[in-house]
């Protein structure tokens, strides 16, 4: 959690301490505690209603970061897979897709992934993916070996393009604000409901609101800092790119 976080758990547990002692000031805990059995069976159902929809959003947005992870190491297995092909390839048109590659992995951890995280991708990453089409695409190979080392390469590069679009198309926010009013919405209603019971120890109520709050407000922290795969504490870093370039040969 950042700091932001904090103020906000921070936050929420101080405004409902504050909204716990007007309600306990206002109505008194013997003009509330005859309808406990009442509003503990309501409370209940809405708790396990947005137990259900808090627990689906989470999961959701947890397997969304992991996908997103994952598609970055697949563009970067593709992108070596280029790498090492162009390698095999006669010169110069070898050497031009091997330095294609080197250059769209730099931009890929440099310009690309700061401008993710404003939601957008780099121009210049989207050119150099064309240039690396059009070289391997170029490539006329002459004999058998170099048929299947052009087929290869063409695989590669698809494959390549493919895993690109797929984390580009990753750059949205995923929760919607429909569902982001249903969630704050659902959890200031679960907590609301607390404040219908009666209880003669006002102490003993008190942490018992705030206990709840904290495990209503901690999971939405999570929710809004994984809602965007490449942003936040648990934002998706270029590890699969920087792997790749760790481990080249030496020039040849």
């Amino acid at each position: 959690m950042n700091a932001i976080d904090v103020w906000v758990l921070v936050g929420s547990l101080l405004f409902v301490a504050v909204v716990l002692a007007v309600v306990t000031k206002s109505f008194p805990h013997t003009s509330r505690e005859p309808h406990n059995d009442v509003a503990g069976f309501i409370f209940a159902v809405v708790g396990v209603l947005y137990a259900v929809l808090l627990g689906f959003v989470v999961i959701t947005v947890w397997d969304n970061s992991a996908a997103a992870k994952g598609t970055t190491f697949k563009e970067a297995d593709a992108l070596a897979g280029v790498y090492w092909m162009s390698r095999q390839m006669p010169m110069p048109l070898g050497a031009q897709l091997e330095d294609q590659t080197l250059q769209y992995a730099h931009a890929v951890i440099g310009p690309e992934w700061r401008d993710m995280e404003d939601h957008r991708s780099d121009p210049g990453a989207t050119q150099l993916m064309y240039d690396i089409r059009a070289s391997a695409l170029s490539f006329q190979p002459s004999n058998a070996r170099e048929q299947v080392l052009y087929q290869r390469t063409v695989d590669d590069v698809e494959e390549l393009a493919g895993q690109r679009r797929a984390r580009l198309s990753e750059i949205e926010d995923l929760v919607p604000t429909l569902l982001w009013v249903s969630l704050v919405g659902g959890g200031a209603l679960t907590i609301g409901f607390t404040f219908l019971f009666g209880l003669s120890n006002t102490w003993a109520h008190l942490a018992m609101v705030l206990i709840l709050t904290s495990l209503v407000v901690v999971p939405l922290v999570a929710i809004k800092e994984m809602d965007y795969p490449f942003k936040g504490v648990n934002a998706v870093q270029p590890i699969a790119y920087q792997v790749f370039l760790a481990r080249l040969p030496p020039e040849r």
